[in-house]
């Protein structure tokens, strides 16, 4: 893990509920982290590359998270959406310290487009 002035504390690992997520506030887009039932993290943009629906209130199975809107199923590991459909959502660095989320500084500071 890089120096920890490069991280931002966004919460607990409890916070987050097994197969939900909770949302971090980031310029452009929200920032949803999910938790797997085995209890890994994982952190993406909130918004599904199809028409821009809410990952965050998805369904997630695996490691995977189904979209609300279209079911378009995306890996919450590589953000890619999983086939026949094609597009991609960014993935955001995640670390656990101490049980405590952080993120990446420099990810939760750029505007997505």
């Amino acid at each position: 893990m890089n120096a920890l002035s490069d991280w931002v504390d966004i919460g607990a690992v409890d916070d987050v509920p097994v197969r939900g997520s909770r949302t971090v506030k980031a310029p452009g887009d929200d920032i949803a982290i999910f938790k797997s039932a085995d209890g890994s993290l994982f952190a993406v943009r909130d918004r599904c590359p199809h028409r821009g629906g809410p990952l965050s209130q998805g369904i997630v199975h695996g490691t995977s998270v189904t979209c609300p809107l279209h079911n378009w199923v995306i890996s919450l590991e590589t953000g890619e959406v999983q086939g026949p459909d094609v597009g991609c959502v960014k993935t955001i660095p995640l670390a656990v310290r101490d049980g405590r989320i952080l993120l990446s500084a420099a990810a939760l500071s750029r505007k997505v487009a």
